[in-house]
């Protein structure tokens, strides 16, 4: 039995859902999200909650119950309230620079890297070296500020790259002098 997969999800105001078939939509004041729930996953919606249950026992079904009722719960929380991932640039000349759709980022390479900006997703600029990617998909938020973090990780001798906000690198001493 799945303990998150039983968990109730209570929609907040102003958040409505509705079933379809197995297309389950959600919307809010940010936007309207779906999802293809699993065929082995019922989904019922009672007086704003919301609850998964498995439509037949099995480990498969089990594993499913869980995921969707997280999936839901970003869903909600998306549409209610949105999602952000900072990130910061570390190191001498590192910095982004957003214009529109596009950002550019300086990470020590012989010219800027131009990244667009996909449909759906906001970047603010805080300062020279912080950035902030804002939207209503969890999924979507994360990966964008993952590309974004790949142009340089943060290696661990000197700590420079782009890292999240609040990421801690693990540095290591390097080599010692004779």
């Amino acid at each position: 039995m799945s303990r998150i997969g039983e968990r109730k999800l209570t929609l907040p105001t102003g958040v409505t859902a509705s079933m379809e078939g197995s297309t389950l939509k959600i919307k809010g004041a940010k936007g309207e999200l779906t999802l293809n729930v699993s065929d082995l996953i019922d989904v019922n919606i009672t007086d704003n909650v919301l609850t998964t249950k498995q439509k037949r026992e099995s480990s498969r079904a089990n594993v499913m119950q869980g995921t969707m009722n997280s999936l839901i719960n970003n869903m909600i929380i998306g549409v209610s309230t949105g999602f952000e991932k900072g990130l910061e640039a570390v190191g001498v000349g590192y910095r982004f620079n957003v214009q529109g759709n596009k950002i550019s980022i300086n990470a020590g390479y012989s010219h800027p890297v131009v990244i667009d900006v996909p449909n759906g997703l906001n970047v603010t600029q805080e300062s020279n070296t912080e950035i902030t990617v804002h939207g209503i998909d969890k999924q979507r938020v994360s990966e964008f500020a993952a590309n974004i973090r790949k142009v340089r990780e943060p290696e661990p001798y000197k700590g420079k790259g782009i890292r999240y906000k609040g990421e801690y690198v693990r540095r290591k001493e390097g080599k010692k002098a004779a």
